[in-house]
């Protein structure tokens, strides 16, 4: 007898990334057989369910409809992409206290309905709103995941690989700690085809300050051009969605609970995990240089001075 069911996915937030996850994923996995959109404009999400229902029969089938946070009393996972947008000029800290509190309205119910999945959160400041998400809901930290640095890490690999005049797919290299204006790039474990990057080229400092700088101002450029980012992300999204569903248990670049990493507590932020069935299997410690563990302990301090004054 065939098995009929698979796994059911609910996403908070039908913007430009919630949207364009739910199109991603649908072409990513056949693990899924329920997705549930729930928006504020309820015609916008049943829109959606009608026009992603399209693909299905290119993809597999999907039962897709508009719904609410009670839908989530069975899923396997919750992502979250609500919140207020950045705007041209504006830093993901900006943000805070408008998505803190939205967050709040979102966590709440969904615990209330018996969800017992992983929650997935990628509105901004992602780190700040994961680290609120898991106090929230009292969930185990394993089960409340971040995207973090994992936008982040892509376009570390995109700019190197212009830098370097090499194909984006032989390069791997991890930004980590926040998402946002702290983050560093960890430029000694760099590889390339597998070889560390400092065997085969030599980057000046000059050279890494410039990568990182155009790491941070990345989504800054998209913004002031098109509005809003969301291919990267929503990709990013389906990626660790797809990691839980399909218990892949692969490393990637999220929004992580440190408890003693590199010297930090109580607090997300970006760097290396195993992501399996039952969210974050382990988090790894990167080896970092002393300089790039004080990056880390900074974001640390920046991420924790801002929870600080979030009013809710």
């Amino acid at each position: 007898m065939l098995d009929t069911y698979r796994h059911k996915v609910v996403l908070i937030g039908d913007g430009a990334v919630g949207s364009t996850f739910a199109f991603s994923l649908l072409q990513s996995t056949n693990e899924i057989d329920e997705l549930v959109i729930v928006d504020r404009t309820k015609a916008k999400a049943e829109g959606d369910a009608l026009d992603l229902a399209d693909i299905t029969p290119l993809t597999s089938p999907v039962k897709l409809y508009a719904g609410d946070y009670a839908d989530a009393a069975d899923a396997d996972v919750v992502v979250i992409t609500a919140g207020i947008a950045r705007k041209p000029g504006e830093s993901r800290l900006d943000l805070v206290n408008k998505n803190a509190t939205i967050l709040k309205t979102i966590i709440d119910p969904i615990v209330a309905s018996g969800f017992a999945g992983v929650f997935i959160i990628s509105s901004n400041p992602v780190d700040i709103l994961t680290t609120l998400a898991q106090r929230i809901s009292g969930f185990p930290k394993e089960r409340v995941i971040g995207t973090g640095t994992s936008l982040d890490s892509l376009r570390l690999r995109v700019l190197l690989s212009k830098k370097l005049h090499l194909s984006v797919n032989v390069i791997d290299a991890l930004m980590l700690g926040e998402h946002g204006d702290t983050s560093f790039a960890a430029f000694n474990e760099i590889t390339i085809g597998g070889k560390p990057l400092t065997t085969l080229t030599a980057l000046s400092s000059t050279d890494k300050a410039e990568i990182e700088e155009a790491v941070h101002q990345a989504g800054g450029k998209i913004i002031t051009n098109k509005g809003a980012t969301f291919y990267g992300i929503a990709k990013c999204l389906s990626a660790v969605t797809r990691a839980i569903i399909e218990n892949r248990n692969i490393v990637l670049p999220i929004s992580a609970p440190l408890d003693g990493q590199y010297g930090i507590e109580n607090i997300y932020l970006g760097t290396p995990a195993i992501i399996n069935s039952q969210g974050i299997g382990q988090v790894i410690e990167y080896p970092l240089t002393a300089d790039e563990v004080e990056k880390m302990r900074q974001s640390a301090i920046t991420m924790q001075e801002v929870l600080a004054n979030i009013e809710m």
